[in-house]
């Protein structure tokens, strides 16, 4: 997914969370979150992008299409053996419209959706995790995945974020999007190409599946697992920033079509004017 790293510099005015302390958790506290798996829970991995679709940045070397695919595809295997039924959106180089993958998650009653994808900035130092989640319903498996994936990956957290990406506002099931990290970040786009790191990527966000029953019922100021399981993650909320974009959006596109409409009354002011040519 492309990210606009010029937005950042809002963030800042939309935290949830003044200040959040992000520790580093442990293999002993990571074990002792509990993980539980249910044949009757549905789990949709949706690998992002696909087909004409590659994802990231023009000009960027890695194809984020193939990279999502293939840690979708791994998060299948760990999951399937876990007990779980996995729906795949896509399974092969193939682009799936964003109402499809919806459709599929929403048609499934007892069901998590999890979406993949990977950064890109134009910033070659932009890096880090983070996950989306936009329904409150959503938070404690964010809250999950993050807390494994963040704390297993040797990249910075960028935290837990709420925001309205289509997949996340249209579907009906709880759903989050992982940011897996940056392709156009020198080190994370070389971690991301070695088959063994999207193997723990994926371990990572099996992890987070299995143990989202095991999230805390009140925010925490630490990711660290405490007797209670796994915090539930402070996040940030860039749905109002999102919200001011579609205004500026809206706003530019009436100018723009002022200025359009202006621009044909001068065309035809100056039609009226010129001699007149023979039809043919």
């Amino acid at each position: 997914m492309r990210r606009n790293s010029s937005k950042l510099r809002l963030l800042p005015a939309v935290l949830s969370i003044a200040s959040v302390a992000w520790g580093t958790s442990s293999a002993a506290s990571r074990s002792s979150a509990g993980q539980s798996a249910s044949s009757s829970t549905a789990v949709v991995i949706d690998a992002g992008h696909g087909g004409f679709d590659r994802g990231g940045i023009p000009g960027q070397r890695i194809p984020e299409k193939e990279m999502t695919l293939d840690v979708a595809q791994r998060l299948k295997t760990l999951l399937a053996a876990s007990g779980y039924r996995v729906i795949m959106t896509r399974d092969s180089d193939v682009f799936v419209p964003l109402p499809t993958r919806v459709a599929i998650a929403n048609s499934y009653g007892n069901a998590i959706f999890v979406c993949i994808h990977f950064n890109s900035a134009k910033r070659m130092g932009a890096g880090g995790i983070e996950t989306y989640f936009y329904s409150r319903e959503s938070l404690p498996l964010a809250s999950a995945i993050h807390y494994y994936v963040a704390g297993g990956a040797p990249s910075s957290n960028r935290g837990v974020r709420r925001r309205g990406f289509y997949v996340l506002r249209k579907t009906t099931v709880p759903a989050v999007l992982v940011e897996c990290g940056f392709l156009t970040n020198p080190a994370e786009g070389e971690y991301v190409q070695t088959a063994s790191y999207r193997q723990k990527l994926a371990e990572e966000i099996a992890a987070g599946v299995r143990g989202r029953n095991s999230v805390g019922s009140a925010l925490s100021a630490t990711r660290v697992a405490t007797g209670e399981g796994i915090p539930l993650q402070p996040y940030i909320d860039q749905t109002k920033v999102a919200k001011s974009e579609g205004h500026r959006s809206k706003r530019s596109h009436k100018k723009s079509a002022r200025k359009k409409k202006s621009s044909s009354k001068s065309t035809e002011s100056e039609a009226s004017t010129a001699p007149k040519t023979p039809e043919s």
